[in-house]
């Protein structure tokens, strides 16, 4: 039996011809609960965090404490002798001199490098009965170090006296320019120009689940429970770490809880689990505490962005001139974007230049859309700016730049474009003409209302294969290599089934994200998970349904195209209703299974697949305190076909209190005196609450019926969620007080400084 693979209608690909679009769905795009759901609730689901294996011994890791240093010499006797304590790892231990972090001409790096660059580095471990025991001993380890130069502020860094951070200096990279047409003559011909720079901050990855991994050997093979966004791309990375063969390698990732990008790639806390389990001969659990995580587990960076913009009087841009700089941490990986000024508004001049610097500092993950939030920050801002100096309705400014084709791809078109829908619905829905109206001041506190819209722009590996198994008691099992981060893409899978095969969906059973048992998945990122697999899923179940047919055309002496499924059976049309339950199809019952396998077909030729959003946002600010109180906020998302209403919206209000976070609280602080991250906890790094959550919240999606994405006709969800919900929040402060909140986040403190500021120049 071959794969089914749906060619797009251009050609290309191989495999069946694209199948019909769906019209009107009966299970997808309903509101159903999570397949997992009473697990996830009841606490009988088991995380990584949870899992427990006989014998099972913990790890904890001796980290650098300073942000710069050399290990001069490392005495592990004390720790070695200690209660529970069963070995010992550092550099000089057997295996242990893997290359890390690959550079331009090599590995920048070891597992266990003694020339630390920053905070948190990986010095020695300790494996012991428990974790309680393994942190007595790991803090027992004596380190000598060589405290060196460091520079943890990227304005400093790229100074000729900066200490660096590798020999090559700082500058990762030169700085990249991109331009179109002649920006010089777009600003001259524009009425209207303005230029402005913003800060945004370090924002950390704190999931609920910490990063951690299990690690079991069985002879030569290594079995490696993760909590992971993909587990086919750790095993790849932890194959090529150990030297070993793909085949002896399996990671398993059942449940995780949530990630945002910082569970894309290998840690090398699994690394250390999988050599301390090789030399002990025992299963070792390593499990990062809250703290490490915000020192080693990944960041998205600052941004510095210094963004001019000229406009002609009806609105139409004229010109977008920018500069973009960010610090990576002290190991390679990018910290800006300027895909948004180059793409989301009609443009024909446009010029950015884009810096990464390296410093002394946690190296940098990709970030739920890593820089667009940063890049819309300021681009949404200015563009109000603009429609200020103009005397338009911001919607209005933004309406007349929608744009049709993807400038930054040689004019490619766009599937569909749901900009312009997400902008006037929205508005609509949100009441945006009334809100600007209504009075803004009631004594000390003030009201204003704010708009920004935003795109996300990269695409993913598409490959993507699935296995769909209906059984002879008409039960059916899904096989994907998919992971399911929290955000509910074992259920939205499951549904595909349902909907093709016509079987409830608790009758059917999702096997996922074992390299061991599953099929190829790329990782779940890049708001790809659902769009990747789902058209493989559905594949999959159409090749089922295939077989059905034919078995039950042969048992009823039908044409198969009389015949269809629904309800977990075989219909015949024009028969009365005459139904025939797939349990009692004897062909099933001889084959006892029947089974399909679907791979995901190619992105679309010559054209884009992106989805847009709009959000806006009305708060609340005290003038005396600076305190900012977010009151509603409206998310009109085009994403393509809704898949499950209950998971979309849970992923678009997730979006925005993310964003919440980026404009209002979140924010890493490094003391520059010593380095050190002073807020590297759940207390002092200020994650929103729902007590800080908007109390209305309205998710409003636009499904543009994009026929030509894929063949469910969904577009990426999680990224464009959260993109423009920090900006909306900034463009509603300016509305309420009038000053402009330049850097985020916007904290009290900042905000009464900026009101202070607006006092004295009267």
């Amino acid at each position: 039996m071959s794969p089914v693979c749906f060619a797009p209608d251009s050609g290309g690909g191989g495999g069946a011809s694209t199948p019909a679009p769906w019209g009107e769905t009966k299970v997808v795009g309903a509101r159903l609960p999570r397949v997992d759901a009473y697990e996830r609730v009841s606490g009988s689901a088991v995380y990584t965090l949870d899992l427990q294996l006989p014998g099972m011994l913990h790890a904890a890791i001796v980290r650098c404490p300073h942000a710069h240093a050399r290990v001069k010499r490392i005495d592990t006797a004390k720790a070695e002798t200690m209660p529970g304590v069963r070995g010992v790892l550092t550099g000089e231990s057997p295996g242990a001199a893997i290359p890390w972090y690959q550079g331009r001409e090599g590995p920048l790096s070891l597992l266990f490098d003694p020339h630390c660059r920053h905070e948190g580095e990986e010095v020695a471990a300790v494996a012991a009965d428990t974790a309680l025991q393994a942190h007595d001993a790991a803090r027992a380890v004596v380190v000598e170090y060589e405290e060196l130069p460091f520079v943890v502020d990227p304005d400093k860094a790229l100074a000729p006296d900066a200490p660096k951070v590798h020999d090559w200096g700082n500058l990762l990279g030169q700085p990249r320019v991109t331009t179109r047409g002649d920006v010089a003559a777009g600003f001259a011909a524009a009425d209207a120009v303005v230029e402005m720079t913003f800060r945004t901050p370090v924002q950390m990855h704190t999931p609920m689940e910490v990063h951690v991994s299990v690690a079991q050997w069985d002879g030569d093979r290594l079995t490696v429970w993760d909590s992971t966004q993909g587990v086919y791309a750790i095993r790849e990375a932890l194959a090529g770490a150990l030297k070993l063969p793909l085949a002896s390698v399996r990671v398993v990732g059942h449940y995780m809880g949530g990630g945002f990008g910082s569970k894309l790639e290998l840690g090398k806390y699994t690394v250390i689990a999988a050599l301390l389990a090789r030399r002990l001969g025992r299963p070792v659990k390593a499990a990062l505490t809250r703290e490490e995580t915000f020192l080693v587990a990944g960041n998205r960076p600052s941004n510095v962005i210094t963004l001019k913009a000229g406009a002609k009087r009806d609105g139409a841009l004229t010109a977008l001139e920018a500069r973009l700089s960010g610090p990576v941490g002290a190991y390679p990986t990018s910290a800006v974007s300027a895909y948004q000024i180059g793409d989301l508004y009609t443009c024909p001049n446009v010029k950015f230049e884009t810096t990464n610097i390296l410093i002394h500092a946690g190296k940098a993950r990709p970030f739920r859309a890593p820089g667009f939030p940063s890049c819309n920050w300021a681009l949404e801002q200015v563009v109000d700016t603009l429609a200020e100096k103009l005397g338009l309705d911001p919607v209005e400014l933004r309406l007349k730049n929608i744009p049709t084709v993807s400038q930054l791809n040689d004019n490619a078109p766009y599937t569909s474009t749901g900009l312009a829908r997400c902008l006037t619905e929205g508005a609509v829905a949100f009441g945006w003409t009334e809100a600007r109206r209504r009075p803004k001041t009631a004594g000390h506190l003030r009201r204003g209302v704010g708009v920004a819209a935003g795109m996300w722009g990269y695409g993913g590996d598409p490959n993507a294969t699935a296995i769909v198994t209906l059984y002879a008691d008409g039960s059916v099992n899904l096989n994907t290599g998919a992971s399911d981060l929290g955000t509910g893409t074992k259920t939205v899978l499951a549904m595909v089934v349902a909907e093709e095969l016509g079987v409830a969906p608790d009758r059917i059973q999702v096997e996922h994200a074992d390299t061991a048992t599953t099929k190829f998945a790329p990782s779940s990122g890049g708001s790809q998970t659902v769009l990747v697999n789902s058209p493989a899923v559905r594949a999959a179940a159409i090749e089922v349904k295939r077989q059905v047919l034919e078995i039950a055309a042969r048992q009823l002496d039908k044409p198969v195209g009389d015949l269809a499924v629904a309800d977990g059976a075989v219909v015949v049309a024009g028969a009365g209703g005459k139904r025939v339950p797939f349990s009692e199809l004897k062909g099933l019952g001889e084959r006892r299974m029947l089974v399909g396998v679907g791979m995901r077909h190619p992105h679309p030729e010559g054209k884009l697949a992106l989805p847009f959003a709009a959000q806006f946002a009305e708060v609340e600010v005290d003038t005396r305190s600076g305190a900012v109180r977010v009151l509603r906020v409206l998310a009109a998302q085009d994403s393509g076909r809704v898949m499950n209403r209950l998971t979309f919206n849970n992923q678009v209000f997730g979006g925005v209190v993310q964003g919440l976070g980026f404009a209002l609280t979140e924010e890493r602080v490094l003391d520059r005196a010593t380095g050190k991250m002073v807020n590297a906890n759940w207390h002092d790094y200020k994650v929103p609450t729902m007590l800080d959550s908007p109390a209305e919240a309205e998710c409003l999606p636009i499904d543009p019926h994009d026929t030509e994405c894929n063949t469910v006709g969904a577009k990426g969800l999680g990224e464009p969620a959260h993109i423009p919900a920090a900006t909306a929040i900034a463009n509603a402060i300016h509305d309420a007080v009038g000053v402009r909140p330049l850097e985020a986040p916007v904290t009290p403190a900042r905000l009464v400084a900026l009101l202070a500021a607006q006092e004295r120049k009267g």
